[in-house]
C-alpha cells in the first residue's frame, strides 16, 4: 500500500491549484489541508470533487500564521511560534496540553465545516504532531471525537535499513524526525488510532538533485502501509513570503505529472464523493 500524499493544500492559491491538478490526473493518493490560512475554506469545494479517489486529511498547523482561537501561552500575540521555539516548548513541557487540544478541536471543526466530512488522516506542518506535549492531546481528541472509524495519524519514522536504502534523501533529518516520533505508534495503538507503517519523502530541496530521482528513492524499501510525502505547487509571490521552498515545488509538480507509471503504482480510495471516511482497519 503506497500512499503518495501532497502536503500544504490551502497554503497558497498556487499550491492548491497544483494539488488539484495532480489529483485530477490520478497522480496522488492523498492531500493534507491547512485550515488556518486565508485560502480556507474558499478552496474546499475544488478539493471536494476529488474525494472519490483522494484521501483528504488535516495538516495540523502550530507554527505558521495565526491560530483559530486564543492561545495565551503558546501564541500570546495571536501568532504561532516558529518551529524551533515550538519544539523547545513542547519538549520542556511548557506548552499547555489543554490549549493545544482546544486548537486541534478548532482546526478539525474548520476542516469539517469546509468539506462536510471528517478527515481521513491527520499529520502536522513541520511534523509538529509527533512532539511530546502535542501527540497526546491529539490522540485524546481523535479518540474522543471519532468512532468507530478513526483517522490515520502519520508516523514519520521508518526503519534505519529502509532510510539507508534511499540515496538522495537527507538521512540526518529523517533520523531526527524519527527520534522525535519515538513511541508515537505505540501510543496511537493504545488509543485505538491507526498509523502508517513506513514513511519517506524527506527532501534536501536541492535544485541540483532531480526530484524524479528523489521520488524513485522514496519508493524503495517501503513498508506495508507506506506514506511518501511530497510538496508540489505552482510558485507565486505569496508562497515566497511564507515558505523557503518555492521553485522546488514546481519541480515536484512537473516530475509527478510526467511520471508515466505513477497512477498504477499508488493506492487511492474508491468511494463516492459523499462516501464514508477511509476505514484503515480494512485498508
Amino acid at each position: 500500500m503506497l500512499i503518495l500524499c501532497a502536503d500544504d493544500y490551502a497554503l497558497t492559491e498556487g499550491v492548491s491549484r497544483a494539488i488539484g491538478e495532480l489529483a485530477a490526473a490520478r497522480r496522488l493518493s492523498a492531500t493534507s489541508v491547512m485550515v488556518t490560512t486565508p485560502h480556507w475554506p474558499a478552496t474546499a469545494a475544488r478539493l471536494n470533487v476529488h474525494r472519490g479517489h483522494l484521501a483528504i486529511g488535516l495538516h495540523l498547523n502550530l507554527t505558521l500564521g495565526r491560530p483559530l482561537g486564543a492561545m495565551p501561552r503558546l501564541a500570546p500575540k495571536a501568532v504561532f511560534p516558529g518551529r524551533d521555539r515550538l519544539i523547545a516548548l513542547a519538549l520542556l513541557g511548557i506548552a499547555s496540553s489543554a490549549e493545544i487540544a482546544q486548537e486541534i478541536e478548532r482546526q478539525l471543526q474548520a476542516f469539517e465545516q469546509g468539506l462536510g466530512f471528517p478527515p481521513d488522516h491527520i499529520d502536522g506542518h513541520e511534523h509538529v504532531h509527533v512532539l511530546s506535549g502535542i501527540r497526546q492531546p491529539l490522540l485524546d481528541v481523535v479518540s474522543r471525537r471519532y468512532a468507530p472509524i478513526r483517522p490515520l495519524i502519520r508516523d514519520p519514522s521508518d526503519r534505519w535499513q529502509a532510510m539507508a536504502a534511499r540515496r538522495t534523501g537527507p538521512r540526518l533529518k529523517a533520523v531526527v524526525v524519527g527520534a522525535l516520533a519515538l513511541r508515537l505508534a505505540a501510543a496511537a495503538e493504545r488509543a485505538g488510532v491507526p498509523t502508517n507503517h513506513g514513511f519517506s519523502g524527506f527532501s534536501r530541496f536541492d535544485p541540483a538533485v532531480p526530484y524524479a530521482q528523489e521520488l524513485a528513492d522514496a519508493m524503495l524499501a517501503t513498508g506495508p502501509r507506506h506514506i511518501v510525502m511530497c510538496h508540489p505547487g505552482h510558485p507565486d509571490a505569496e508562497l515566497a513570503k511564507l515558505d523557503p521552498v518555492v521553485e522546488r515545488r514546481r519541480m515536484e509538480y512537473d516530475a509527478l505529472m510526467r511520471e508515466v507509471t505513477l497512477p498504477e503504482r499508488i493506492w487511492r480510495p474508491a468511494r463516492s464523493a459523499d462516501g464514508p471516511p477511509v476505514d484503515w482497519s480494512r485498508s
